[in-house]
């Protein structure tokens, strides 16, 4: 299995909320942004413009607070392949300690943008997500 690093951050200060850490909304962004990364790892850079991805389920288990000013990765790897889905996990740490922060696991579909339905996962895609699968 290979780990990528999907997103490197600070939780600055406007990212806290009333009581001194990172808001809900933020993790959120945080592994919006490392999916792009797993999905580019997936597919390349995305030729035709008809087909995309649609996330169809996010769990988030919150481990640790993130005080302002913790530096942040996001490490991420692949789970389960379906036939037209893909569910990955992201892993958020503390960058200097380690302490684990945040984890998210994410189902997402591939997708007929024209259609507006699922599709197939392709041969390519499937053999990178396979060399991302957790064993």
């Amino acid at each position: 299995m290979e780990t990528l690093v999907t997103s490197v951050g600070v939780a600055h200060p406007w990212m806290c909320d009333t009581m001194g850490h990172m808001n809900v909304r933020h993790y959120m962004a945080m592994f919006d942004d490392a999916s792009f990364h797993v999905l580019g790892h997936l597919t390349g850079v995305e030729k035709d413009k008809n087909i995309g991805w649609a996330d169809v389920r996010y769990e988030i288990d919150y481990r640790h607070e993130t005080p302002a000013g913790t530096l942040l990765t996001v490490r991420s790897h692949v789970l389960r392949i379906g036939r037209s889905s893909v569910t990955y996990a992201h892993v958020l740490s503390g960058t200097l300690e380690g302490e684990l922060h945040a984890e998210a696991k994410v189902t997402t579909v591939r997708f007929d943008l024209v259609a507006r339905k699922s599709i197939e996962i392709d041969a390519e895609t499937r053999r990178r997500a396979e060399a991302l699968l957790a064993g």
